[in-house]
């Protein structure tokens, strides 16, 4: 379909993340008039501060990993393996710079006007220090910050936020992460990899809560015998200070506990950047998870949108760009749409990767349903790659259609958007039995997992299906 291009329209975009900068470019492209406003650097938290920082320290881990495992693949090197945590820091400045500039280079290609400072929205304008723009549509995109806990001594030096930490100097002999969530568990499984014994304090009944359960299960012993111990159930009551070291106190069902640490990392979760937009006074309404949208994501003020993580919806990067795409279609008059299916991951050792419905959350609906699981010892591409750990999971209506698909295991990041595509067109498993997959590939086990729904996957053993 021929997209329209209406000339003239002034748009302003607070933020200038993964959800401002997509928009702008793609508003731009569409023949708007288009000025980003960003207060501290271009590609926000994503690509700053969070998840490109953050995989590219995952990269040196996964390839400390692969290092230390090199003898079952029969390679032998001389000499210890060396950690310089300098290198390690300048290449993720590498990679992170290398993106900023390209997203720059982008805006700049498109038209884009960036403007640097804080944005204070008035009536149909916006005021940037000494200059103010007038718009026909205002985007929010602003994202959010870590949440810092009122915890006695949380500012002490010493106790960081995923902000600082990503930043470190030197690796940590002991580390302990308050909080069991994506962030907190993601860096726990790096700074782990890079030799500091790691601690994870969470509050609730288990780490990532989000995760369907077995799979949560499955990873707890790989975890324990990686050395990260998990202590869930824990109410941190305060941080202290003792010879220099900071000592966590918590308490559990067993009563009382401490642990010490050179590090403590503060990871229970985000809040969205509402401060100092003036939205009260522009008659934008807002609640303490972000500001408040309807289907289409526009604001309590016509005309006025939000996106990303200040709407408090889907605290994720992609979801950010997805409603980018959406709003832009939107505003310049052309049909939008958005995908209902939004997949998550967690990069950690093994990876984890989920779309759609948990089995906890259909057996809580009380919908029907039926389970597939493949382990990946039994692919040969996983084996050959000397990583035969882990399963995917394929959750199925009666007909076979698929509602929930959760991976632990190689490459689950870049697999589960076969299912996710599958989902969107409401696909099952007469679908999939018409796909070929590649041999040997690890998508082969996706395939193996759908058809199991149906009692044919060739490499299953024959087992009784259960609801």
């Amino acid at each position: 379909m021929e997209k329209r291009r209406i000339m003239g329209k002034k748009i302003v975009i607070i933020g200038g993340g993964s959800g401002g900068y997509v928009s702008a470019i793609r508003l731009s492209r569409l023949g708007n008039e288009v000025v980003l406003i960003e207060k501290d650097k271009l590609g926000g938290t994503c690509l700053n501060r969070g998840c490109i920082p953050t995989k590219a320290l995952y990269g040196s881990a996964e390839a400390l990993h692969a290092a230390r495992s090199l003898d079952s693949f029969g390679i032998r090197i001389d000499g210890p393996i060396v950690i310089d945590s300098l290198r390690i820091q300048e290449r993720k400045a590498e990679v992170v710079g290398s993106l900023v500039s390209g997203v720059t280079q982008l805006l700049k290609a498109n038209g884009v006007r960036v403007v640097e400072g804080e944005a204070r929205i008035l009536d149909g304008r916006v005021l940037v220090l000494n200059e103010e723009f007038k718009y026909d549509n205002l985007i929010i995109a602003t994202g959010s910050t870590p949440v810092v806990p009122p915890i006695k001594g949380a500012e002490q030096e010493g106790v960081v936020t995923s902000d600082e930490l990503l930043g470190f100097e030197e690796i940590p002999r002991e580390l302990v992460i308050i909080g069991g969530g994506v962030i907190g568990m993601e860096l726990a499984g790096i700074m782990n990899a890079f030799g500091s014994k790691v601690t994870v304090l969470e509050a609730m009944p288990s780490i990532l809560p989000m995760v369907d359960s077995e799979i949560v299960r499955r990873l707890s012993p790989v975890l324990k015998k990686s050395g990260i111990e998990i202590v869930t159930g824990a109410a941190v009551t305060c941080i202290g200070r003792v010879d220099g070291r900071l000592n966590v106190s918590y308490s559990t069902k067993k009563g009382e506990e401490t642990r010490s640490a050179d590090k403590v990392l503060l990871s229970v979760g985000r809040r969205p950047n509402l401060e100092g937009m003036g939205l009260e006074e522009a008659g934008i309404a807002y609640d303490r998870k972000g500001i408040i949208t309807d289907e289409n994501f526009e604001t309590s003020v016509k005309g006025v949108y939000a996106i990303g993580d200040v709407n408090g919806k889907v605290l994720l990067a992609h979801a950010a760009s997805a409603q980018a795409e959406y709003v832009s279609e939107l505003i310049s008059g052309n049909e939008a749409r958005i995908g209902r299916i939004i997949p998550s991951c967690v990069f950690m050792f093994p990876e984890i990767a989920q779309a759609g419905e948990t089995e906890d959350q259909l057996k809580a609906s009380g919908i029907e349903y039926q389970v597939s699981k493949f382990q990946f010892g039994a692919n040969g591409k996983a084996l050959a790659m000397g990583h035969g750990e882990g399963v995917i999971k394929v959750l199925g209506e009666k007909d076979g259609r698929l509602l929930g698909v959760h991976i632990l295991g190689p490459h689950a990041s870049d697999l589960i958007h076969e299912a996710v595509l599958m989902m969107e067109n409401g696909q099952g498993v007469e679908d999939a039995r018409r796909i070929i997959h590649a041999h040997p590939t690890l998508s082969e086990a996706f395939h193996e997992a759908v058809l199991g729904l149906a009692g044919d996957a060739v490499h299953l053993m024959p087992q009784k299906r259960r609801t």
